[in-house]
This record gives structure tokens, C-alpha cells and sequence, in this order.
């Protein structure tokens, strides 16, 4: 159970991953190899005139990715207004001051230990 929570877990993570950076992917398929995507991607291959060299599909997915964020309804709110909390300010003043330690001229040594090697008998009941 733990492996299939483990593996549903990544295959969630991955797929957030990719569906937030799927823009990013697209622009840097177009810069990495730009042949390439003009020839599997462009919509106006028929039209060499327009010279558009791919830049119609890059224009397509921009579009998709600002209706998708268009929709957040979260936009309308200014978070800069919203107060969560408040914290009172506290400041600390700390002083110097030097600790000076005083030397120890002698050593006493107050450890005592007591041998007990042997019992007489067992306890009486």
C-alpha cells in the first residue's frame, strides 16, 4: 500500500509539473530546434509568404495560457489590503558586559566510592 501511495504521489507530482511548465516547454522546443517546429508544429507551412516560422503556435499556446489564467478567480482580490494577523514590534536592547573568571589556585577532589563485593545471607521473610 505504501508503494502504491508512494508511486500515485509522483505521477501527481510529475503531472502538475508538466501542466505548469508546458508554456515553458513549448518556447524552449522553439529555441532549442526551430526547424524542427516549424516543420511538425507551424499552422501556415503552406503559406511561406506570411514568414511566420512558427510563431503562430507559440502565439496559440500564449493565448491558451492566459484564457486558463484568465479564469482564476482569484485576480480580483488585492492581497496587498488583506491583513492577517498583526504583530507588535519588540525590540531587544542588549548590554556588554564581560565575565571575568576567576582562577582556581587549587584542586579538591570530593569523590568517594564505597566497595560492597559481598552479601552476608539472603533476606530473611
Amino acid at each position: 500500500m505504501k508503494i502504491v501511495t508512494t508511486i500515485l504521489s509522483f505521477l501527481l507530482t510529475l503531472t502538475i509539473l508538466f501542466n505548469s511548465l508546458r508554456v515553458s516547454y513549448v518556447y524552449a522546443y522553439y529555441y532549442l530546434d526551430t526547424a524542427d517546429f516549424i516543420e511538425n508544429l507551424c499552422v501556415n507551412k503552406d503559406k511561406p509568404e506570411m514568414h511566420c516560422n512558427g510563431k503562430c503556435h507559440l502565439k496559440k499556446v500564449a493565448q491558451e495560457n492566459s484564457a486558463k489564467d484568465d479564469k482564476v478567480p482569484f485576480k480580483d482580490i488585492n492581497f496587498k489590503e488583506i491583513i492577517l494577523y498583526v504583530v507588535a514590534q519588540t525590540s531587544y536592547n542588549f548590554i556588554n558586559t564581560t565575565v571575568k573568571k576567576k582562577e582556581i589556585s587549587s584542586y579538591t577532589n570530593l569523590y568517594a566510592f564505597l566497595v560492597t563485593s559481598s552479601l552476608d545471607h539472603p533476606p530473611q521473610v
